[in-house]
């Protein structure tokens, strides 16, 4: 079972590209990432060199398989049953911008069977990535897009 989903970002290829090779500051503008470390074997989307792998909330550990650099990378995680595929890849489109595609695939007799049951927080953690990428691509400085603190007015949504 596939999920994607899509983001048209107002910045060059180049800048998207180092705001996801920087696999360890996640976390700082993808709130449900979880912390990265890259280890010293493998590849890292950063390139060649030292490679990474970084837990994720089950303790499975992502290693990235595929690495085109300033165009795509793609992660693999495995647990008995289940085979998580998630792939990062780029466009650019002409006018300065980038096109960011984002897709998870769980295969497997479990990933199957986890794929449907976790199709919703599978959605929302695609698009909060996807904006995640677009707001840190997006900021001319370079440095974090933080996200601003909800203003408090007394109502809860």
């Amino acid at each position: 079972m596939e999920q994607t989903t899509r983001i048209d970002v107002e910045a060059s290829v180049e800048r998207v590209w180092e705001v996801l090779r920087e696999v360890e500051r996640w976390p700082e503008w993808a709130p449900r990432s979880p912390r990265c470390d890259v280890w010293t074997t493998g590849r890292s989307p950063s390139g060649p060199g030292p490679g990474g792998a970084a837990p994720d909330p089950s303790n499975r550990v992502r290693v990235v398989t595929e690495l085109e650099p300033g165009r795509s990378f793609s992660w693999v995680a495995t647990a008995p049953g289940v085979r998580t595929t998630a792939r990062h890849l780029l466009e650019a489109l002409g006018t300065g911008n980038t096109r960011v595609l984002l897709a998870v695939e769980e295969a497997g007799p479990v990933g199957v069977v986890m794929g449907r049951f976790y199709r919703r927080l599978t959605d929302r953690s695609l698009t909060a990535e996807a904006e995640g990428i677009k707001a840190r691509s997006e900021r001319r400085d370079g440095t974090p897009a933080m996200r601003e603190p909800a203003a408090r007015t007394g109502n809860r949504p």
